[in-house]
């Protein structure tokens, strides 16, 4: 939803302000000093100890578990969608070869984790059997993860986002989000109407956040008798959920993201390509559509373009080549001198050609 008060107030003291008019838009004006958002401190001894059990700061845990609630919130969602539908996700992995059809006897994939993490397993979306067993290369690859996507809502591939990126550029967004995890992006909406008739530029803020999940086990092939599982030099799993920021400040740690983005590393080392995730929220009767998911009648609470633009965005935040040094600025700006941080600096950002 488009904000409908100050949007200074969905930031903590320590982040930029903004200010917006009385029609919800968010103007390039001046802003104001923020509120600080306090956060409980019930569990404070028990997230202590827990934290130095496991080797972590308090804030690592604190986001860890939020991310992890968030995401198990975000699955309950989908799954009752899928129930008032009649529509689910086929279960068993995508045929990863034009041969693959002909083989009746594939392993069934997990369809759960067993450790911790909150993230669906790449083995219950893509047959890494079919990959291992026939030399795949990451053009290969790409090509068989956009086609597999591109198969899901009846064919229009509706309600998903997919991408390959070599695994020395995840590795380079990873090093930065493991600095910088949050970040905000502008989202540009129709132009606002004022009193006096005349239009501005209006925005919706999603706060973007990263998670990290640990590396996945580099794939063997489920045939073969003798591997054995050893550690692994695989980058992290990471997510990055995109929440309004109008549902952050009513519900917090409870908002619902609108579209989660999951790296797999799986074959970063095998292929040296790392797939990425994206999945979009299907609206509910209990939770109205935001007004700018206005494809497919409203079925996911973001339009495809939305998504795509906050997928976009976060390689130009994340990835620093030559020529983002402006961006780069923005990011470092907000998490280590927020009160140097200039929201008008970042909507120069939001065009596609900027």
């Amino acid at each position: 939803m488009i904000l409908s008060r100050r949007v200074h107030s969905l930031f903590p003291r320590s982040w930029p302000a903004f200010r917006q008019s009385s029609s919800g838009a968010v103007y390039r004006n001046a802003g104001v000093d923020t509120a600080k958002v306090n956060y409980e401190e019930k569990y404070a001894e028990k997230l202590q100890r827990k934290a130095r059990e496991q080797g972590k700061s308090v804030e690592q845990l604190r986001m860890e578990l939020k991310e992890q609630e968030r995401l198990r919130r975000l699955q309950k969602l989908k799954e009752e969608s899928s129930k008032s539908t009649g529509a689910s996700e086929p279960s068993r992995a995508y045929q990863a070869s034009p041969d693959a059809s002909s083989n009746t006897s594939q392993p069934t994939p997990p369809l759960s984790r067993k450790d911790s993490s909150p993230v669906k397993p790449l083995s219950s979306i893509f047959n890494l059997d079919k990959i291992l067993q026939s030399p795949h290369t990451p053009e290969q690859i790409s090509v068989l993860w956009r086609a597999y996507h591109e198969s899901r809502s009846d064919g229009t591939g509706r309600g998903y986002l997919c991408a390959s990126l070599p695994v020395e550029t995840y590795q380079k967004m990873l090093d930065v989000a493991s600095k910088y995890p949050r970040f905000v992006i502008p989202v540009p909406r129709d132009n606002a109407q004022l009193g006096d008739g005349s239009k501005q530029p209006a925005y919706e803020f999603y706060l973007m956040e990263w998670g990290f999940h640990g590396p996945p086990p580099e794939p063997s092939r489920s045939d073969d008798p003798f591997a054995q599982s050893k550690p692994s030099s695989n980058p992290q799993t990471s997510t990055i959920l995109f929440t309004p920021l109008q549902e952050y400040k009513q519900r917090t740690s409870f908002a619902t993201p609108y579209l989660v983005v999951t790296h797999y590393p799986d074959l970063a080392k095998t292929h040296g390509v790392v797939l990425l995730r994206g999945e979009l929220t299907p609206s509910t009767a209990a939770s109205a559509p935001s007004p700018a998911a206005n494809e497919d009648g409203g079925r996911y609470m973001l339009s495809q373009q939305d998504a795509q633009l906050l997928a976009i965005h976060v390689q130009r935040f994340y990835l620093w080549n030559e020529g983002s040094e402006e961006r780069a600025a923005l990011l470092k700006a907000f998490h280590e001198t927020p009160a140097d941080f200039k929201w008008e600096d970042l909507l120069k950002h939001t065009d596609f050609a900027a």
